[in-house]
């Protein structure tokens, strides 16, 4: 178990939406929190209608020996401090635990050889003092926690009859491990992460920490030192933007990952694809082209009304392209494309986007 990296994501978790930019107390987005994850009192919410909750459940599915150790995290915000209410267990056994205003409950039902279905409840039990981002961890000691998002055909049904109310579950840890999961609030991928280049929580888990960080130093005075002035998380946040060294900065600038399929040679950054080596001709069906030729298009997907309009039109060659796939994309400009007539072909006209299979020689 990874279990630095597990509370980076669950307190990524705690945060999110805690502070968002531009981190002033005085911006209405700040007035009004946009945290998720709210239990409020029982009584507070009694009869009424809305998406307001005093509790969250959450269903699991858990494979492996009856006498696994489980351990149980429930975690929140009260009052602007962190705080969690623990308990260990067994799957024969249904706990309950009280810390204050939060009640954690585990209970667990054998399904059928060794699978087990695990519940996870945390309770507002209070009168008035509200938990925020409340989410729960549960993790074991042997066998292993099953994906909801993508589990095995096997129990595939089974997992579809899992209920969760107010969170989602997700495996979290190491990439393949199953050991961890984690009842959050926002809905997450299995194992989630924190790019390694980001140098610290903006409360804002989805956001490009680039431009988000270069938003915060074009703050004005009179707005930094209202930030400085609040409290200690929001001056952290604007120290931390303003203190960043230029190379870190290229770090998190245009970095792409899970684009390259497997085998080929991934652009690490979009300045090395943009200054990558221009690809300069193909060929189709033994014939070398380059931008000027003239071709005849077949589009071969049939995807839209211009795949339909554009079959056998005459076109010139107006660049051949490469994406982030290594993808070759040939553009193109219609013979008859009356912006053609404004100027230099290859920078006016409207451009169209073929792979060399569709096109061929006129």
């Amino acid at each position: 178990m990874n279990r630095a990296l597990i509370n980076r994501i669950a307190r990524s978790v705690l945060y999110e939406g805690y502070l968002l930019y531009p981190y002033r107390p005085s911006a209405l987005k700040n007035a009004r929190r946009w945290t998720f994850g709210t239990l409020y009192p029982e009584r507070q919410i009694a009869g009424a209608s809305g998406p307001d909750r005093s509790n969250f459940h959450s269903e699991m599915l858990f494979r492996g020996p009856s006498d696994t150790k489980i351990s149980v995290l429930g975690r929140y915000l009260l009052d602007e401090e962190e705080t969690e209410v623990a308990l260990e267990t067994t799957l024969a056994e249904h706990r309950r635990k009280q810390l204050g205003d939060a009640e954690l409950s585990f209970s667990s039902a054998l399904l059928r050889d060794h699978l087990y279905k695990l519940t996870v409840k945390v309770r507002n039990t209070g009168d008035s003092a509200n938990l925020i981002s409340a989410h729960a961890v549960l993790s074991v000691d042997a066998g292993e926690l099953i994906s909801l998002t993508d589990p095995p055909a096997d129990i595939a049904a089974d997992a579809s009859a899992c209920r969760s109310e107010g969170v989602w579950p997700v495996l979290i840890g190491q990439p393949g491990s199953h050991d961890t999961m984690l009842a959050a609030p926002i809905i997450l991928p299995d194992h989630p992460e924190v790019a390694p280049e980001s140098a610290g929580d903006l409360c804002d888990a989805t956001e490009i920490e680039e431009i988000l960080t270069l938003r915060i130093l074009t703050l004005t005075d009179e707005e930094k030192a209202e930030v400085r002035a609040s409290e200690s998380r929001a001056r952290r946040i604007l120290e931390q933007a303003e203190g960043l060294p230029m190379e870190h900065m290229l770090k998190l600038h245009g970095t792409i990952r899970g684009l390259v399929p497997s085998g080929a040679e991934p652009w690490s950054s979009w300045d090395t694809w943009a200054n990558r080596p221009p690809a300069d001709a193909i060929e189709v069906n033994g014939t070398p082209l380059k931008a000027g030729d003239r071709v005849r298009l077949k589009p071969g997907g049939r995807a839209d009304i211009f795949d339909l309009a554009l079959e056998g039109r005459t076109a010139v060659i107006a660049g051949i392209e490469q994406d982030f796939e290594n993808k070759v994309h040939v553009a193109v400009v219609l013979d008859d494309d009356p912006g053609r007539d404004l100027g230099e072909m290859r920078q006016t006209g409207h451009r169209f986007f073929f792979s060399p299979e569709e096109i061929e020689l006129p």
